[in-house]
């Protein structure tokens, strides 16, 4: 990229970033800035902190801090605390992955809206995405198990055995996968979602467009609430452009215990995969229990993919400053 490219990537991007800011602005949600480094980190296997360590003045020994995969925690405690609707802008750092879809630094966009549902949250995310796009994109909105119905052919994924699994990711050309436990249906269902269901997901008639997916099966919940209306889904919903995942949002869970059970869940998981130990987020969980979480819904949306997506980049690299080739 010459400099002049460049120069007008920058401003581009500059201007995104403004207008991001505006946005929220004009609905009076209130920015925060949360800290890099925390004590406790994030459970989930799916997701690999970066840490350091930090000489804390009057300790003798250096102090292990995480650099944040999401700004959720922080901002969850500012919500216990009455901060009322609340957005952050900034970077965020995720380990072990790197494509023309991924940096290990990059720009997260998350807030969170008090009262809302998870549908008025869908609806506000879409609004968004629109907003800055060149032409806006028709929506299509589908259950988790209305998206296995329609692009991987089984009718009701929540009861499909392992083995129906298999057989769908066969007739969809998939090559033959090594190391999977032949009973592990969960597994099997997270490959059809991203190697058959999730490439189509964003398109229509060829066209890009945007899907969103919600009611994530229960097991699949993350810190997301479980519906009242049906037990075996959550309150969980995806965005997809050009099969591209641009945003993942909850109807928040709130019950401090149901925190402590859910990340202890993820310990004991990420213990049988032989993945290292991580230590929870002590403050978050003291914060639930004396003050708790007001109902409200929330979203995380990266934004080096909206800008690529806007710009027709085809790697988000492309859309930053320095990708970590550059570093």
């Amino acid at each position: 990229m010459n400099s002049n490219s460049k120069r007008s990537m920058l401003i581009k991007r500059s201007q995104l970033l403004q207008q991001l800011r505006a946005f929220f602005y004009a609905r009076s949600v209130i920015e925060v800035d949360t800290p890099m480094l925390s004590a406790g980190g994030v459970p989930d296997v799916h997701l690999s902190a970066l840490s350091t360590r930090v000489q804390v003045p009057g300790v003798r020994d250096p102090q292990l801090f995480y650099l944040p995969t999401s700004p959720e925690y922080p901002m969850k405690r500012l919500l216990c605390e009455g901060s009322g609707d609340i957005f952050y802008l900034g970077k965020v750092f995720r380990d072990g992955d790197l494509s023309p879809r991924h940096q290990v630094e990059f720009t997260m966009l998350e807030w969170y809206r008090l009262g809302f549902s998870m549908f008025e949250l869908m609806d506000e995310v879409a609004t968004l995405i629109n907003t800055f796009l060149k032409r806006p994109l028709n929506i299509e909105r589908l259950s988790y198990q209305q998206g296995f119905a329609k692009y991987a052919g089984i009718e009701d994924i929540l009861t499909a055995s392992a083995e129906s699994c298999q057989a769908c990711l066969k007739q969809h050309g998939v090559a033959e996968i090594v190391g999977v436990a032949a009973e592990d249906k969960a597994l099997w269902e997270q490959l059809i979602l991203t190697e058959v269901i999730e490439p189509q997901l964003g398109l229509k008639e060829g066209k890009i467009a945007m899907t969103i997916l919600f009611h994530f099966p229960a097991n699949q919940a993350s810190l997301a609430q479980i519906s009242v209306d049906n037990p075996l889904v959550a309150e969980r919903f995806e965005l997809f452009v050009n099969g591209m995942e641009l945003a993942n949002g909850y109807h928040e869970l709130i019950e401090a215990d149901l925190y402590q059970e859910r990340f202890n869940t993820a310990l004991i998981e990420r213990q049988q995969l032989g993945f290292k130990s991580i230590a929870l987020d002590k403050q978050l969980l003291t914060t639930l229990k004396n003050q708790p979480l007001p109902d409200c819904s929330g979203v995380a949306l990266g934004v080096d993919r909206l800008f690529a997506l806007q710009q027709g980049f085809d790697d988000i690299a492309l859309g930053i400053a320095f990708g970590l080739e550059d570093c």
